[in-house]
């Protein structure tokens, strides 16, 4: 069954910690993303989306890149100013402060869970 994702506030489970989850479903709010912030609480997943950037952000990024089933394909830490490159099977992009996707235990090959 195919999750139909909207904006809001959910938790993401991992295998390290349940995390505060802000969902960016919407153009509107996948194209705001982090920018203007000066930190995150939790992590911001984006969804459709398969690359990110970090253009005119105040703060270093955790970046995973997740399948349609939320399975990590990739996780890179982006500096500000940086243009991260698409991936291709990648259907969510799950955003962190640096440094949190590692304690948290999210690593390539992860699946991950969204519950209310």
């Amino acid at each position: 069954m195919r999750r139909r994702w909207r904006d809001g506030d959910l938790t993401l489970r991992t295998p390290g910690a349940d995390v505060p989850l802000r969902v960016a479903a919407s153009y509107r709010a996948r194209t705001r993303g982090l920018l203007g912030q000066d930190g995150v609480r939790g992590a911001l997943l984006l969804t459709p989306a398969s690359s990110v950037h970090t253009v005119r952000m105040r703060f270093a990024i955790d970046v995973a890149y997740l399948d349609r089933r939320l399975r990590v394909i990739a996780v890179r830490t982006m500096p500000p100013g940086r243009v991260g490159r698409p991936r291709l099977l990648a259907r969510h992009v799950l955003e962190a402060e640096a440094g949190a996707l590692a304690r948290w235990g999210v690593r390539r090959g992860v699946r991950l869970d969204v519950v209310d």
